[in-house]
């Protein structure tokens, strides 16, 4: 059996965001949104209309029509009442709204170029 060999390591400079990108962001596809999660995943199988699930969240209806109209990003306290309503975990409904917002802050160029401009630190304090 031939031995394994590590490859020698590789000259180029990787930069923080390059390190971001390969461990968290492997596709260059846009995550599903929320809203689409919801409706499609959701309230559509269980026929839910958006004044049904904001009175079963307890919320009013225009807090549910901005989940689904991507106007409003899931909190903490949102992501609590989905997992209680539904039956999944807040950490779903979290996971789902960082992968959005990771996406986004890597692709906006704005955010990219304040992203690139960090620089690592050499030790930890």
């Amino acid at each position: 059996m031939p031995k394994r060999v590590k490859p020698a390591a590789s000259t180029s400079t990787i930069t923080a965001t390059d390190k971001v990108n390969r461990q968290m962001l492997m596709t260059k596809r846009k995550p599903v949104p929320v809203s689409e999660i919801l409706i499609e995943e959701f309230m559509k199988p269980m026929e839910l209309t958006q004044a049904a699930l904001a009175d079963a969240m307890g919320v009013q209806r225009k807090h549910v029509n901005e989940l689904c109209n991507d106007r409003r990003n899931i909190t903490a306290a949102t992501a609590l009442i989905l997992a209680r309503v539904f039956g999944t975990s807040p950490d779903f409904w979290l996971n789902l709204q960082r992968r959005n917002d990771l996406w986004e802050a890597m692709h906006d160029p704005t955010k990219r170029k304040r992203i690139d401009r960090a620089k690592p630190l050499k030790k930890a304090a």
